[in-house]
């Protein structure tokens, strides 16, 4: 066995030999080409963004400055916009997205914001798509109503139903069912193209009524296909018992806009936002409903005392008939705060609805409208 020490380095020599030199080690010069060696400068090093993009195919995270070369996502803002912690990653001053903790003030302020905003396109929108055919409908069905037609046989003999009796009763459902149907369609376009609106504007886009009305006939028939299926679940439960219709209508409230802004499982989506947020969304819900509900019930009893001068048959005289129908149409425009609150009430809702499961701002829904 050698009686020599072992080696003391990776690069010690063999013994007798000078060692050389390190690079960068005190007294000696750096290799050619190389930055000098020194203690860092005083104070903080300078931060920049990073010289690594992220992984192929991926956007930068929301919230960051865009990596070198690559382009923000739609809707992002520079760090340090988004104070944490009321709004987890979001922007509290966001126009259409409501962050969690800002409450119900936070809420109520979007939906008068979006009403103000968009009041010159939503009410025209509303106007054509459901005023109008509502107070349509209530004019064809009225005119083919044998009610008061069937009261009068009644009174002479109450033991024979009235003469014609099934097919003036065939003619009112086929008006009914028919027109109301159709009246759907036509509803639809006005969801649509109020939801396109709202999220443009609160994006800072610009809007036009003809593009939110080819907007609206572009999404309509999808959204009337599930506003059907909606509406007979809701009707089946209020069949079953009161409280099952009332959770229906609460549990679907959001599968209109889920459709438009996600396109897919709009029954479940909005069935799990109010299992994971009951008290939230059942309480916006119910707000906007007790506003539709309060309007409409105002404007019914309004239009019911005001054709009453007119007799049981308006329409079988021109002169009756022209003021009737003038008072159903001056009636109906009542309606339209109620069409209104309901628009911007359950699109301000879903938006919040959002923000509780994710990082989302108005740009983003926007884009996702399409």
């Amino acid at each position: 066995m050698s009686d020599q020490p072992p080696p003391t380095g990776p690069l010690s020599s063999p013994p007798g030999e000078p060692e050389p030199p390190a690079a960068g080690w005190a007294g000696q010069p750096p290799p050619p080409g190389a930055p000098p060696y020194g203690p860092p400068p005083p104070g903080p090093a300078p931060y920049g963004p990073s010289a690594y993009g992220p992984p192929p195919g991926q956007p930068p995270h929301v919230g960051t400055t865009p990596y070198p070369g690559q382009p923000a996502y739609p809707g992002q803002q520079p760090y340090g916009r988004y104070p944490h912690p009321l709004g987890y990653g979001l922007d509290p001053a966001d126009a259409l997205v409501t962050p969690p903790g800002a409450g119900l003030g936070g809420w109520f302020a979007r939906c008068l914001g979006a009403a103000r905003r968009g009041w010159r396109e939503l009410l025209p929108i509303l106007m054509l798509t459901q005023v109008v055919p509502a107070a349509v409908l209530s004019v064809l069905v009225l005119a083919v109503d044998p009610s008061a037609r069937w009261d009068a046989q009644l009174a002479s003999d109450s033991a024979a139903l009235p003469a014609n009796f099934w097919t003036d009763l065939a003619m009112l459902l086929l008006v009914l069912v028919t027109g109301s149907l159709l009246l759907g369609l036509v509803q639809c376009v006005g969801w649509a193209a109020g939801t396109w609106v709202i999220a443009r504007q609160a994006a800072g886009q610009p809007v036009g009524l003809g593009a939110a009305l080819r907007y609206g006939l572009r999404r309509a028939l999808g959204l009337w296909g599930w506003t059907l299926l909606i509406t007979l679940i809701v009707t089946f439960g209020f069949c079953l018992c009161f409280l099952p219709g009332v959770y229906a209508a609460f549990a679907l409230a959001m599968a209109g806009p889920v459709y438009l802004f996600e396109r897919h499982d709009p029954l479940s989506r909005s069935h799990r936002m109010l299992r994971d947020r009951l008290g939230l969304l059942l309480g916006r819900v119910a707000l906007v409903g007790a506003a539709v509900i309060g309007v409409s019930l105002v404007a019914s009893l309004v239009e019911s005392l005001a054709i009453l001068p007119f007799g049981a048959t308006p329409l079988d005289s021109p002169g009756t008939a022209v003021g009737v129908v003038l008072t159903i149409a001056v009636v109906a425009v009542l309606t339209l705060p109620a069409y209104l609150a309901q628009l911007v009430g359950l699109v301000v809702t879903y938006a919040e609805q959002r923000a509780h499961e994710g990082p989302v701002n108005g740009a983003q829904l926007a884009a996702e409208l399409g």
